[in-house]
């Protein structure tokens, strides 16, 4: 298992948006993916669940990629939430 934390600089946070981009970009990878924040941990690949989260601008969150490929997918989502979040 392969993990990464981020601080949202985004100054909505994570809205619609680029939360439907980030699912897309979870979804591309076999691994599971899952999101964290305050110890709620919801699937990555599934937007209703990144949303609940609320994540505002100055928050962090843990991104866990678990199973096939997850070392290409924890890069490549680290790389998606500098240049999106």
């Amino acid at each position: 298992m392969k993990e990464f934390n981020y601080t949202i600089t985004d100054p909505e946070g994570i809205h619609a948006r680029p939360a439907g981009l980030f699912v897309k970009a979870a979804a591309a990878y076999p691994c599971n993916v899952t999101i964290a924040k305050d110890g709620k941990e919801v699937d990555a690949k599934r937007i209703l669940g990144v949303m609940s989260l609320g994540v505002k601008q100055g928050m962090e969150v843990t991104i866990k990629c678990d199973g096939d490929q997850e070392d290409t997918a924890v890069a490549e989502l680290e790389k998606f939430m500098k240049e999106n979040l």
